[in-house]
This record gives C-alpha cells, sequence and structure tokens, in this order.
C-alpha cells in the first residue's frame, strides 16, 4: 500500500499456507469484505481478517496476475468484487482514486474505508479521505488503519501502535468498522466527523513533534557548556603553559558537560509550573490562557525530563571509567612515589573527608530518585497510579530531586565556589553557570510555598478571582481567556 511504510512481503506470504479462522465460529456466516488493491497492506490486511474469520475478495485492476496472496481469498475485478460486499476497503493511493468516479453505481449506499497516507504533511488542500468522498458522494467513507503497518499486523508486535483512529460522517459506517478493528485485535478511537480525516492522516507523518524542542535546546547546553569547557582546560593551558591537555576532550570535558545539562535540564521541567503560577498570581485568576511559548514548554516538560535522565545515565557511565583511565593512574602513580621519596604523607582532613562523603551520597540520592521520576512517567507505570499519586512523585519528589542535585553541584565546588582562583580569563567554572537556574527555580518555589503567597495561590487555582469584572468582560469577548 503506502510507499512510505516498509513492509515484509516475504515473512507475511509465508504464513498464508492453511489459513484458519480464529475469531468466528465455522458455524457462523462468514462476512465478506472486499479490499480494492493488492499491495503489501492489502495482502497484510487480508490476511489478518481472513485469521479472524471474515471472507475476502480482492478487486484488481489486473485480477489475473495478482500474485502471493492470502490462499482462501478470491481475487475479481473491481467492480464484481465491489458487488460482493458492503464494505469496500481502499488500499490503494490517492492518485489512483479516479477509477472509482466509474464505479460511482455500484459504490452507492456502500461503506469506502481509507486507509492511505501522504508522503508529507499538507500535500493536498483536503484530506484523502475527504476527496474520496467527493468522489463518490453516495458512499460512507471512513477513515481507519492509516497509523497501522503491515508490519505491526502480520507480527502482532507488542512495542507497535495497537490505536486505530475512525473517523466518518456517518455513525453507522463507523460502527462497522469498529468492530472490524476490535475484531482484529486492535483499539478503535472515534475521532469524530470526517473534518478529523486531515488530522489523523498527519499524524503518522510527524517526527518527534514534542520532542524537538528539547531535543534542539539540549544541543544548545551541549556545545555552548563544550566549547565553554574547552576555553577553560584546553585552550587557556596551552597559550599561557605550552601544555597539550587535548586528550581532555574525549571523557574529562563530557564528563562535565552531561552533568551540566542533566542539572539545567531538570531545573527547566519545573521553571515553567513557577512562571506560570506568577503569572496566576499576577493577573489574579486561572482563567487566562498562558502565553503560547510556555504552553509549549510545559507540555514539553517529560520530554526534558527524560533527556535529563539520559545525560544523568552517561556522567555516572563516564564517572564509574575514572579510575582506569592513564592520566589518572599516571597522576596518582607520579604522586605515590614523589611522597615515597620525600618520606611525606598527606594529613587525614575531616573537613574534606566529610565533603566528599556527602557530594557523593548526594549524588546517588540525587540518580536513585531521578530515575523513579523517569519510570513514573512511562506510561505503562503512570497508568497504575491515581493523578494523587503521581502528582506527589512528579512534584514533591520531583523538587527533593532537583535539590539533592543541585547540592551535589554546590557540595563539589566547597571552598573554591567563586574564588578568584578559579577563575580562568575571567571565566568562572563551568558549574557554576549550572547553578543558576536550579538555585533560581528552588528560591522562586521557596517564596511561592510561604503560607501567605501559597494561600492565595491555592485560592486562585480553586476558583476565586480577584477582580471577577474582568472576567466578565474576557467572556464577553473583550480579552483573550
Amino acid at each position: 500500500m503506502d510507499g512510505q511504510r516498509k513492509y515484509h512481503t516475504k515473512g507475511i506470504m509465508e504464513k498464508t499456507t492453511d489459513v484458519l479462522p480464529l475469531a468466528m465460529n465455522s458455524s457462523e456466516k462468514q462476512e465478506t469484505v472486499c479490499i480494492f488493491g493488492t499491495g503489501d497492506f492489502g495482502q497484510s490486511l487480508g490476511l489478518e481478517m481472513l485469521q479472524c474469520g471474515y471472507s475476502i475478495v480482492f478487486g484488481s485492476r489486473n485480477p489475473r496476475m495478482s500474485s502471493l496472496l492470502p490462499n482462501g481469498a478470491e481475487v475479481l475485478s473491481y467492480s464484481e468484487a465491489a458487488q460482493k460486499s458492503g464494505i469496500i476497503i481502499i488500499a490503494i493511493h490517492r492518485e489512483h482514486y479516479d477509477f472509482l468516479t466509474e464505479l460511482t453505481e455500484v459504490l452507492n449506499g456502500k461503506i469506502l474505508v481509507d486507509v492511505s497516507n501522504n508522503l508529507k504533511i499538507k500535500q493536498y488542500p483536503e484530506s484523502n479521505a475527504e476527496y474520496l468522498a467527493q468522489l463518490v458522494p453516495g458512499a460512507h467513507v471512513v477513515k481507519a488503519f492509516n497509523t497501522i503497518s503491515a508490519w505491526a499486523l502480520q507480527s502482532r508486535a507488542l512495542d507497535a501502535s495497537r490505536q486505530v483512529f475512525v473517523c466518518g460522517n456517518d455513525s453507522k459506517a463507523k460502527q462497522r468498522v469498529m468492530d472490524i478493528v476490535r475484531s482484529l485485535g486492535l483499539t478503535p478511537l472515534d475521532k469524530g466527523s470526517l473534518m478529523a480525516a486531515n488530522e489523523i492522516e498527519n499524524y503518522p507523518l510527524q517526527l518527534f513533534t514534542m520532542w524537538k524542542f528539547p531535543f534542539y535546546l539540549s544541543a544548545v547546553l551541549c556545545v555552548f557548556f563544550f566549547f565553554y569547557c574547552v576555553i577553560r582546560e584546553v585552550i587557556y593551558p596551552y597559550v599561557y603553559e605550552k601544555k597539550d591537555r587535548t586528550f581532555r576532550l574525549a571523557i574529562s570535558i563530557p564528563n562535565r558537560v552531561f552533568p551540566i545539562a542533566a542539572l539545567t535540564l531538570l531545573a527547566l521541567v519545573y521553571l515553567p509550573g513557577v512562571i506560570a503560577a506568577i503569572l496566576q498570581l499576577y493577573r489574579g485568576t486561572k482563567y487566562r490562557r498562558f502565553p503560547d511559548w510556555l504552553d509549549h514548554w510545559m507540555l514539553c516538560r517529560k520530554q526534558l525530563g527524560l533527556i535529563a535522565l539520559g545525560f544523568a545515565f552517561l556522567h555516572v557511565l563516564y564517572t564509574l571509567v575514572i579510575p582506569i583511565r592513564y592520566y589518572v593512574r599516571w597522576t596518582w602513580t607520579n604522586r605515590t612515589i614523589a611522597q615515597a621519596i620525600a618520606k611525606k604523607e598527606s594529613p587525614f582532613s575531616t573537613s574534606i573527608a566529610w565533603l566528599s562523603d556527602s557530594y557523593v551520597a548526594m549524588g546517588m540520592l540525587g540518580f536513585f530518585l531521578f530515575v523513579l521520576l523517569g519510570i513514573t512517567s512511562l506510561p505503562s507505570v503512570s497508568n497504575m497510579v491515581n493523578w494523587r499519586e503521581f502528582r506527589f512523585v512528579q512534584s514533591k519528589l520531583g523538587y527533593l530531586t532537583l535539590i539533592l542535585c543541585t547540592a551535589h553541584t554546590l557540595v563539589y565546588g566547597g571552598k573554591r565556589f567563586l574564588s578568584p582562583s578559579s577563575l580562568v580569563w575571567y571565566l568562572p567554572s563551568a558549574y557554576v553557570i549550572a547553578l543558576i537556574i536550579p538555585c533560581t527555580v528552588l528560591v522562586i518555589k521557596f517564596i511561592l510555598i510561604l503560607p501567605c503567597i501559597d494561600k492565595t495561590l491555592t485560592r486562585i487555582r480553586e476558583g476565586w478571582e480577584r477582580n471577577p469584572k474582568f472576567s466578565e468582560s474576557a467572556l464577553n469577548g473583550k480579552t483573550d481567556i
């Protein structure tokens, strides 16, 4: 069927021998379904429906030349096949729909299921299903099956989407199509009238729609901090000390960039919520829209958090390989030999030991909670908890994770925090810059949970308004609600 979907025809045909009905009793009369098109998707859908007890008739422009079709299926011309069934699945491309005008009388009153997709979004002024309805005005057109691939139908892959969007103007026709969807073990979702077909057809063409902003933001952060660290740790030593520190590009600098990106992205997960609270306090109502950029930002919080978790994992892995690095082994070996020759030892410092252990402990606890946040954001887990439990984990434990990770970074700096000796070309350490957004979020959040402010914010979110007359004018169209 659609060229943009990749199918496995060979694997499909290997399963066509001895097809037996699985869903219907042999004593029951089999419902006949017609499929226009003998391509990969048409064959896959036909085979699956045969296994579920349907009688399948294929319509083809060259019935005698059609091969590799499921055993038990009949192949006729388009006109003959259409007369065999009241439901016809149009498994052909839109550019080949013109021949259907010649079958207007035969197709009158029948249910036409459009399963086609386009090659790009907004390729045509109207959806394929609406175009089909214009060509055959006497038929009941239903959009369905365009989000399912032939591979998913044949392999019954658990990781493939089992949801089928269905739309159409005739409720009875939609119901019959949704019955077929259920019989195939899929989940139908009624999207309303045929006007929704355009949205349904665009769905398979979307590529990481909600991930674009998080990906771009992550890339910008990584590039910025990478070059920032290169200036401090590679270029500066070469200019002033003539030392080649380019080996730091492989592990040392990435192991600085990854935790910084993770902490910054985690803070950016909670920053829009803080901004939204400030806007509600300023406006004195919850009945006004947030700016579009803030709406989009809030919708991307899950993706930002998962990318931050990925950077945290990389930080853990890079940290674990530190002891086996040549530079680290060489440094400790030389230091040990130098102390042995000088017959001196470094005095034990309790304060440094406390800082070191605290730094590691907060890092481990923060990472544990980070992983917990990531697990609870998965649909299979979030569907098992109620809203209050989900909000507790994502909000309360989320802020605790941010506190621990921020403290982990602060303790890492120790006495060097904002020390003039740590400046390189007047540039502070990268972790100092990384603390700006997290500390800002935590400080504002602390102010917002003060009883005097939290009480007002809670009342606003429960429907209280500082200026009810403003909302009345908004309802009359004088402002944007």
